[in-house]
């Protein structure tokens, strides 16, 4: 996740550093009070989502989506987590953790072109290593140095946490119902995955997310996270 360390010297916005937690748990807490759009909820995560890719004998391998926006910060996260499980021990698994981001308003679920853009569109990515028990029970968090892989607008991130993901899978609906802690920003900041490539995942662009904001926007079912 995008560090609070993350500077925008061109535009400004950023130019006192991003909001300290504490002011970010209130805005959480006012939006939990106060139905409304506020850190987005877990059924405006899944309405955005492609339909889920079922894999014969395979609850965890394969390329997982998961779209959020938060509202305290201005900006939309598309991430990716590609799962492959070692060979010589499938309870362990491997990969990497990719996010896509952009600042935009809750009506841009898809990037705004650079001569909209306020602030910028940037893509990371990081190595990542995890744990599966019970084959539902998972747990698939970055290692080493994260990287900048592509700056599409604007800035990129001048510092960023690596996510750590935990959550279970829900076999019945198709979900990886995760948290993502960072050891910054992101705590337990609930983010839905849905499969969308069996593996061995091709090198073939993956489908995307659902670009039609959904048609309501319900309001939360409790605190900030664990809505599922």
């Amino acid at each position: 996740m995008l560090s609070s360390r993350a500077v925008d010297v061109e535009g400004g916005r950023h130019r006192t550093g991003r909001l300290l937690r504490g002011l970010a748990a209130l805005g959480c807490a006012v939006a939990w009070l106060l139905p409304g759009r506020g850190f987005g909820t877990i059924e405006e995560q899944r309405a955005r989502l492609p339909p889920a890719a079922e894999c014969d004998d395979e609850r965890v391998a394969g390329l997982w989506r998961c779209q959020i926006y938060e509202e305290n910060y201005v900006e939309w996260s598309t991430f990716t987590l590609n799962i492959t499980r070692d060979p010589s021990d499938p309870s362990q698994l491997r990969g990497t953790i990719s996010n896509h981001g952009w600042d935009g308003g809750p009506a841009d679920a898809m990037p705004p072109t650079c001569d909209r853009q306020s602030g910028g569109e940037w893509s990371v990515s990081m190595d990542a290593v995890g744990t599966v028990r019970n084959e539902h029970e998972i747990a698939f968090g970055g290692i080493g140095a994260w990287r900048l892989d592509a700056i599409t607008c604007g800035h990129g991130p001048a510092g960023y946490n690596l996510d750590h993901f935990t959550g279970t899978i829900d076999p019945a609906i198709l979900e990886f119902q995760s948290v993502n802690n960072d050891g910054g920003r992101a705590v337990n900041e609930p983010c839905v995955f849905r499969r969308i490539r069996c593996p061995p995942v091709a090198s073939a662009a993956a489908p995307s997310v659902n670009p039609v904001p959904p048609a309501f926007y319900p309001s939360l079912r409790s605190g900030c996270s664990g809505l599922f």
